[in-house]
């Protein structure tokens, strides 16, 4: 167990700096990811190396056999630019929603779904992961990509999920973590503090925002204290795969 484990398991959910409670902390997340928008998507692969394509593409193949089903129904949350939605949707004919509560990123979002082959852009809502306008047990997944660690309440984020999947129904989380050790985890952490800060905010516009990116990796919860919340939320059956080199980890779980 990592000497950070203590320090990050006491964290609540996402805390940029300055936010002194939930409400403040979801606000400046609200507003950051709202600023950034127009550039979201070409900072995305440009800082992953082009990797973040590949990632959405591996988590719709992990899911295929629901997503294969044309009475199932999917949620992805905190869609951002609905760029998961998309690599869902051509998996399959299950009818896949989205759910951001950043207003500009929907408009991007609603735009690729337009363009998209499936269409599907009145499936987009706004609306908070901390407190979804859905009905209990009305998805047969729920996913969330690079967006879980900005939720206020990760806790309160795992407890919608549970509330809103049926009964055998499946979650997947996609999310940045860090390596433990040795040169890669000294190159990783030299990029994701040094470079991504710098080359995001001159992009974008928006240093606040490249800046909060590798705070809030470093502040989020190990892969195995991820896997004891989501078991404490009430669900079973959870996994968790370790991509590109430990960067990245998928965490998957049922409802029973």
């Amino acid at each position: 167990m990592s000497t950070e484990s203590p320090a990050r398991a006491s964290l609540p959910g996402a805390r940029p700096a300055g936010a002194r409670d939930e409400g403040e902390a979801a606000q400046q997340v609200r507003e950051m990811f709202g600023r950034i928008a127009p550039r979201y998507d070409f900072l995305n692969h440009l800082l992953s190396l082009e990797l973040d394509r590949l990632w959405r593409r591996r988590v719709a193949r992990r899911f295929r056999p629901i997503l294969a089903r044309a009475d199932a129904r999917v949620l992805d949350l905190c869609c951002g630019t609905g760029d998961l939605m998309l690599a869902l949707g051509r998996r399959g004919q299950a009818a896949v929603f989205g759910s951001d509560f950043a207003h500009p990123m929907l408009v991007r979002a609603a735009e690729k779904l337009a363009r998209s082959e499936r269409g599907g852009a009145s499936a987009l809502t706004e609306s908070d992961a901390l407190q979804l306008p859905f009905s209990d047990r009305s998805f047969d997944l729920a996913t969330v990509a690079f967006g879980f660690r900005n939720l206020a309440n990760y806790a309160r984020g795992l407890g919608e999920m549970y509330r809103i999947l049926r009964p055998g129904g499946e979650v997947g989380i996609l999310e940045f973590c860090e390596p433990r050790q040795g040169w890669l985890a000294a190159l990783y952490r030299f990029y994701l503090r040094r470079v991504v800060p710098r080359l995001g905010g001159a992009i974008s516009g928006n240093a606040r925002a490249y800046s909060y990116l590798p705070s809030s990796v470093q502040q989020f919860p190990l892969p195995e204290e991820l896997t004891g919340m989501m078991a404490q939320a009430g669900f079973a059956d959870i996994q968790c795969e370790l991509w590109t080199l430990g960067s990245v980890a998928l965490h998957t779980a049922r409802r029973p």
